[in-house]
């Protein structure tokens, strides 16, 4: 049964992770994931370089985003969601 890491943050999401993409495509490979989801916190800039290094080493890239939704009625209440 293979395993791939759906929700992962990288040196993009300031708060939350240091890990460098650089450094991410060894690890993936080396656990022989086929496939890899990048979802920052409410940004994806990382993208292109994630988009570029995936390929690079053979990995197929999925593109994602974790974020915060406040409710209409009571900005009070957020959700959690990430999107792929």
């Amino acid at each position: 049964m293979s395993f791939v890491h759906l929700r992962l943050h990288t040196e993009f999401s300031l708060v939350d992770s240091t890990l460098r993409i650089k450094q991410l495509m060894p690890a993936i490979q080396a656990g022989g994931m086929a496939a890899v989801a990048m979802t920052d916190q409410n940004n994806m800039y990382g993208l292109v370089k994630f988009y570029r290094a995936a390929r690079a080493a053979g990995i197929k890239p999925i593109f994602g985003l974790d974020i915060f939704m406040a409710d209409e009625e009571d900005d009070s209440l957020l959700y959690h969601m990430i999107l792929l």
